[in-house]
């Protein structure tokens, strides 16, 4: 009775460690086929033409190649902080650009070195005056919070369009700048680089957990047939 109460033990173990893995790998395939999808959005929004972002439909407006006029509010920027740059540590620069309609967008400026770390940013890195326009990427915020913080932060580690230190009205994306006119003409910030289509490592991650779930079967029916007691009962 203790050799079967053990057997069954092994076996229920080795079950349950197998559909765990199983349903981590099925994770990961379904997290490979939303990557896919976003891809496939990201490949075909970028190859139409930039839509001005003052007149198009906020729904459309996310991972869309846009164009939007306006003037920088110096009194509202940001630093995102812990941001690199080929292998050098930085942070970005956040820029609220004001519409004509007084609507405003985030603009992430683009990256500079550590020392540049308190807004607003003055010398070479800081935001041309005047109106200017921008073309870049429309992406979807990180978070947009319904309670701001007090005090307002003026260096976050995420892009929270819900932030105090914001202006109210804002679009419900964020610009990843490309081009500007005027252009920055020290050069910095260095704009960012926008999203890569890889699919990144969901397929090999849910190969490795197909695979747990195989060893774990296999070591428990090979286990029950090496068992000595086993073997001679």
């Amino acid at each position: 009775m203790r050799i079967r109460a053990r057997q069954v033990a092994l076996v229920v173990i080795a079950v349950l460690i197998a559909a765990v893995c199983i349903r981590l790998g099925v994770w990961q395939l379904d997290r490979l086929h939303g990557r896919r999808d976003v891809n496939a959005m990201l490949a075909a929004r970028g190859a139409l033409p930039p839509v001005d972002l003052a007149t198009a439909d906020p729904e459309s407006l996310p991972y869309a190649h846009v164009t939007v006029a306006g003037r920088y509010d110096l009194s509202h920027e940001i630093v995102l902080s812990g941001r690199s740059y080929q292998g050098m540590a930085g942070n970005h620069i956040l820029t609220p650009l004001v519409l004509e309609d007084g609507r405003a967008v985030l603009v992430d400026r683009g990256w500079v070195p550590l020392d540049v770390a308190s807004p607003p940013v003055t010398g070479a890195a800081a935001a041309p005056t005047g109106h200017v326009t921008v073309s870049g990427l429309a992406l979807p915020p990180d978070s947009i919070s319904s309670s701001p913080a007090s005090p307002a932060p003026s260096v976050v580690t995420r892009i929270d369009l819900g932030v105090a230190a914001l202006p109210d009205r804002l679009v419900p994306v964020y610009v990843q700048l490309q081009t500007q006119d005027p252009a920055q003409a020290s050069g910095s910030p260095i704009p960012g680089v926008p999203p890569t289509l890889d699919e990144g490592p969901h397929l090999s991650y849910a190969i490795q957990w197909f695979a747990f779930a195989t060893i774990a079967i296999v070591g428990c029916v090979v286990l029950l047939r090496r068992d000595p007691k086993t073997a001679r009962e």
